[in-house]
């Protein structure tokens, strides 16, 4: 399969789910499969808003951000319900365990879509095989429909993912752009907007190509060095890699690997694994969060994946928590045949400033003979900020394994600052 991949490029896919949150609520609920329905805000209310729609709502003009009165009068027969924001962010949860079991570069761009690299993965298969895989996947074990964009960059695949709904695939090359992209109203670019097109109108620039061979001195004087990139977006140019440590991804940190050959033998397995939690630790240690629930992955030989988790009286980051954790899961899930990938995933994720222990009577001890000192790093935060002292564990190191101490505390900032004016002085 690594011919059906290029030799120098990338291999970014986009997975945006469909009217996710009324999907939810349908595989929730299967009596609500095939009928209108809406999720709206302020359900009670005529002034609510809808926020999402089934495309069964969609076919008789009803549309996201419209009012919740507008849409009755539509469509009479629309079912309206409240949002369950727990319910959508756990089908998140596993709609992103899902994508993870294929590569750890997966990147959340928000609840229902985000970024994978997949270059790597020829030995999966190709492509395609991969994009019709996941898409089978989540819309088999979860009822939740996708649509997904396969290009060679992350704008190209947000751009191709739309391009199909619901349930599309949509291939998108760099040479396809003339035909496909620049024909299309520049309003419809990712990134651009109804505001900003409003901008480039008075421009000439009407369409993605218009845009592809603008001006640039007019671009950046009307738009900044926003502009610069949208055009370079326009002509298909996007060097942005897939990270899976971005913002939002702040629900859940996981890491996985497919293995170079299938492999049967359970102490190499258990090596895989703390490889793979060493990894997990880390990203949880660097974003300085804890957490709740262990997951693991497991693909065997013939391409059968399943997750399992357990949730935690207390959150956990260290290697020793998380491997005792995700080994017993291991153990206990394994049914003893070839292994293809194995994956790892922390989540339930809490900051480190609000992770609250539910202390054990073995804990318990230990944690009272340190409350004093406790109080006292609180009231020296309260002072001086909430990063005035930190653990020498929990900072960045320099090459030479020494942590970089004070580097990034408020309390050192202000200590430099008033050091430098006392020498002007």
């Amino acid at each position: 399969m690594k011919e059906m991949y290029p030799k120098n490029g990338r291999v970014i896919l986009h997975v945006d789910m469909n009217s996710f949150y009324a999907s939810v609520e349908m595989a929730h609920d299967p009596s609500l499969k095939g009928k209108p329905l809406a999720i709206a805000g302020n359900v009670e209310e005529r002034r609510g808003i809808i926020v999402t729609c089934s495309y069964e709502a969609r076919r008789f003009g009803v549309k996201t951000t419209m009012p919740l009165w507008e849409a009755k009068k539509l469509c009479p027969q629309l079912i309206v319900k409240k949002p369950n924001f727990d319910r959508y962010r756990e089908a998140s949860i596993k709609m992103f365990e899902v994508l993870r079991s294929y590569t750890s570069l997966v990147e959340p761009v928000s609840i229902d879509e985000g970024y994978m690299d997949i270059t790597d993965c020829y030995e999966l298969g190709a492509p395609l095989d991969l994009a019709q895989s996941i898409q089978k996947t989540l819309l088999q074990d979860y009822q939740l429909p996708c649509s997904i964009g396969i290009a060679p960059n992350k704008f190209l695949a947000k751009m191709a993912s739309d391009m199909k709904k619901p349930l599309g695939i949509t291939i998108l090359r760099k040479r396809d752009i003339p035909f496909v992209l620049w024909p299309m109203p520049v309003a419809e670019m990712h990134g651009v907007g109804k505001k900003t097109a409003e901008k480039l109108a008075p421009l000439g620039i009407n369409t993605i190509g218009n845009l592809a061979e603008a001006n640039e001195i007019q671009l950046k004087a009307l738009l900044g060095i926003n502009g610069l990139r949208l055009k370079n977006r326009a002509n298909g140019i996007d060097n942005r890699p897939v990270n899976p440590d971005s913002v939002y991804d702040f629900k859940s940190i996981g890491n996985s690997t497919t293995l170079a050959k299938d492999i049967s033998n359970q102490h190499q397995l258990l090596q895989v694994i703390e490889s793979l939690v060493e990894k997990v630790a880390h990203r949880l240690k660097r974003k300085k969060v804890f957490a709740q629930t262990i997951s693991i992955t497991i693909r065997y030989k013939d391409r059968k994946t399943f997750t399992r988790s357990k949730k935690l009286v207390n959150p956990v980051r260290t290697p020793e928590e998380i491997n005792q954790v995700a080994k017993q899961l291991f153990l206990k899930h394994w049914n003893g045949e070839a292994i293809r990938l194995l994956g790892v995933t922390g989540t339930d994720l809490a900051e480190q400033d609000e992770a609250v222990k539910q202390l054990d009577l073995f804990s318990y001890e230990k944690e009272a003979k340190n409350e004093p000192l406790y109080q006292t790093l609180e009231k020296l935060r309260e002072k001086f900020g909430k990063h005035v002292i930190e653990k020498a564990g929990d900072l960045e190191a320099d090459r030479n394994g020494k942590p970089l101490i004070g580097t990034d505390t408020s309390f050192n900032r202000d200590f430099l600052q008033q050091e430098k004016s006392d020498k002007k002085e």
